[in-house]
């Protein structure tokens, strides 16, 4: 990527947007791009060379509201983790808190999916912070692009984006761990018959 097309992409509309929000509270931000897009969590670790859970998944959810209007909740969330609905509304004090579209993200926040920062909306926003976050001395969150991405540390970042820290995640293996577990060989046998 040569120097012109650095500066044209850093001085992106979406990315300016999460650079001046930071600026307002007095924070900096180093923007740094990626060659190319990551879509999952694990290719946005790998290209910053980051651990997984450093890696913050902004997901947008909303809960419905009178006159079909949608309120507007974004997680942040560990790489390793997973939002869990009914933590989500346990901790909300919302009932009917649901997966936003990629239309209704795009337009609630100003961001495409993949480019989704904790910061940088413009209007009010409901925001939780996974406490997975909290234990490293640093993390990664999207730019506003999603080649895009900035090195926070974690209460910086709660700052910056006025989250609460909340338990609404949990690693994806955690329901399966607490499901009983049955050795496959026992199970074998019981089902086998002579």
């Amino acid at each position: 990527m040569g120097r012109s097309s650095v500066v044209a992409e850093l001085s992106h509309p979406a990315i300016q947007r999460v650079v001046d929000a930071a600026a307002r509270k007095g924070i900096p931000l180093d923007i740094q791009l990626m060659p190319e897009t990551t879509h999952t969590a694990e290719e946005a670790a790998a290209a910053v060379e980051a651990d997984l859970g450093q890696i913050v998944k902004s997901l947008v959810f909303v809960a419905p509201r009178s006159e079909g209007r949608l309120a507007l909740i974004i997680c942040l969330v560990s790489g390793r983790n997973q939002a869990d609905i009914d933590l989500l509304n346990a901790v909300t004090g919302e009932v009917a808190i649901r997966r936003a579209t990629a239309r209704e993200a795009r337009e609630l926040t100003g961001f495409s999916i993949g480019g989704i920062p904790p910061l940088g909306y413009g209007r009010d926003v409901r925001i939780l912070m996974d406490p997975d976050l909290c234990q490293y001395q640093w993390i990664w969150a999207a730019a506003g692009t999603d080649t895009a991405v900035f090195k926070v540390a974690p209460r910086v970042l709660q700052m910056l984006s006025n989250a609460v820290v909340a338990p609404f995640s949990q690693a994806p293996w955690s329901r399966a761990a607490a499901a009983p577990a049955v050795e496959p060989r026992l199970q074998f046998e019981a089902g086998a018959r002579a």
